[in-house]
């Protein structure tokens, strides 16, 4: 089966070389948006019919090489005129504000000699590059396709789709199942086949989220426009925190078991909605983590180590006894996080429990795949 990546690949130009890149980023922006004028006028879709009626405008007009052109009319179709239709949003004129540039694989941008060879508007630049916990990846076993050219914080960036052919860990070679309990207190918390269980704390990632929460109340109070600018940037600078955050448990993981192994993970669709019974005051930390952001994260990179991820519904996993099989409500103490059967007794943390029986899921799982005539 076919695995796709996109890998953020960081860029090096010289002095020069940025400068001509930038012209080249505004060049494409500004052809982008004048492609978009005329889609948003006329209505028309048609590639064939849009090449004829606007590139010689974009040749002439905006200097624009003719592959990029063609890369233009493609961009603007695809990434914002189909999906308003095909999302039913109202047509609207559709604006490209930032720096950005599509690149085709060998007709925009090639890898020669070890460095990115990339069209611009004068012609190829050779840029270096950092390839540091990316090699694997250029080892000449995965298909590059259409790039995007990003300028942002000052730095140039290549977004790459990268393809492989990775083949599905079949059930019957599966060697231990993990059982991965996520959550807020602890982040997640693993139990493996072998009784041992790991815990990923998260009470420090709790108070940074409360610190977030903070400091975007007091701007939304002053409600002026540097504070909404300020917003934005908190906003950001929060979500690559907590995607470094998600990389490095799932990273964990999947180096901890190795392959041949099966991850089971509840369910947290609709997450959202569930922790609206949550306490107000903790409602904030509960919702906005990015539990499918991990699940998505730990799939691709099981998957890379021949292991495999499955998710199961999450009904009862912290209410069920893992010893007796007895479920209660009051078997659990949310507020201390602990787990006591009322029937056999058995008294763990909540978080454990539901990890354990996660696991007992994924056994029962494997036993039903593997036994199917």
């Amino acid at each position: 089966m076919d695995m796709t990546l996109t890998a953020k690949i960081k860029i090096y130009p010289t002095a020069e070389q940025a400068e001509v890149l930038k012209t080249t980023l505004s060049a494409y922006r500004q052809a982008c948006n004048a492609v978009s004028v005329v889609i948003f006028d006329t209505k028309v879709l048609a590639q064939a019919k849009l090449h004829d009626m606007t590139y010689r405008l974009l040749r002439s007009n905006y200097a624009l090489r003719s592959q990029m052109a063609q890369s233009v009319i493609k961009t603007v179709i695809a990434r914002r005129y189909r999906s308003l239709k095909s999302n039913g949003h109202e047509w609207t004129l559709v604006r490209f504000k930032k720096p950005e540039y599509d690149l085709v694989w060998n007709r925009d941008y090639s890898i020669v000699q070890g460095l990115f060879s990339v069209n611009t508007l004068e012609g190829r630049i050779k840029v270096p590059f950092e390839p540091k916990g990316m090699e694997q990846y250029f080892d000449g076993s995965w298909m590059f396709g259409t790039a995007k050219l990003v300028y942002k914080h000052n730095k140039f960036f290549l977004h790459i789709p990268m393809t492989k052919t990775i083949p599905t860990v079949d059930e019957h070679n599966i060697r231990q199942v993990v059982g991965v309990d996520v959550g807020v207190n602890f982040l997640a918390v693993a139990y493996d086949s072998q009784g041992k269980t790991t815990f990923f704390h998260g009470r420090k990632i709790k108070h940074m989220r409360a610190k977030y929460k903070r400091m975007r109340k007091n701007l939304q109070q002053k409600g002026t426009a540097s504070a909404r600018r300020k917003l934005k940037t908190i906003g950001q600078r929060e979500n690559r925190w907590m995607t470094d955050v998600n990389h490095m448990i799932t990273k964990a993981l999947v180096r901890q078991y190795g392959e041949r192994t099966l991850f089971v993970l509840e369910d947290l669709t609709g997450i959202r909605e569930k922790t609206e019974r949550v306490r107000i005051h903790d409602r904030y930390e509960t919702v906005s983590w990015a539990f499918y952001q991990f699940r998505q994260m730990l799939e691709y990179k099981a998957r890379l180590h021949g292991s495999k991820v499955i998710v199961v519904a999450p009904h009862y996993t912290s209410l069920t006894c893992p010893k007796c099989g007895h479920t209660e409500k009051a078997n659990r103490k949310k507020r201390t996080h602990t787990f006591c059967c009322r029937t056999c007794g058995y008294t763990s943390n909540d978080d454990r429990i539901g990890a354990m029986n996660l696991q007992r899921k994924g056994i029962e799982y494997i036993v039903e795949e593997t036994t199917k005539a």
